[in-house]
């Protein structure tokens, strides 16, 4: 029973190393961190959430860009109930580490969000959801 479990784990460590690094190979990047906050303090997000109240006046989607093979821009497109609202162009350069981070005001509108993080080709590298309420 032991050696499954331990077989186990191994598993899905190598399948998720695997995964970064075929993000990385298709994009020149791989997304470290992709939340959604209530803030940005210190270039580090505050208040991370998966729900938010419909009272929430702006929403923060931070990104932690890691081995970024050339400058390039990414898009972070947000979606409210399946329906695309805005589309915003960030820049990511040439290193280790990159942090940086797009808002959206609410105005009040629930329901189920989605931020999509697009290479500079328009392909999709990593998405989150979050709620309204």
């Amino acid at each position: 029973m032991k050696r499954w479990m331990v077989l186990t784990i191994v598993f899905y460590l190598i399948a998720f190393s695997l995964g970064a690094y075929a993000q990385m190979a298709e994009s020149g990047f791989a997304i470290e961190r992709l939340v959604i906050a209530g803030g940005v303090e210190s270039r580090e997000p505050v208040d991370v959430r998966d729900t938010f109240p419909s009272t929430t006046e702006k929403v923060y989607c931070f990104i932690e860009a890691r081995d970024i093979k050339e400058d390039t821009n990414i898009t972070v497109a947000w979606s409210n109930n399946g329906k695309e609202v805005l589309r915003t162009s960030l820049p990511l350069k040439k290193g280790f580490r990159w942090r940086t981070y797009a808002d959206k005001r609410l105005y009040g509108m629930k329901g189920e969000w989605k931020v999509d993080v697009l290479d500079g080709s328009g392909n999709p590298v990593k998405s989150i959801t979050f709620k309204v309420e």
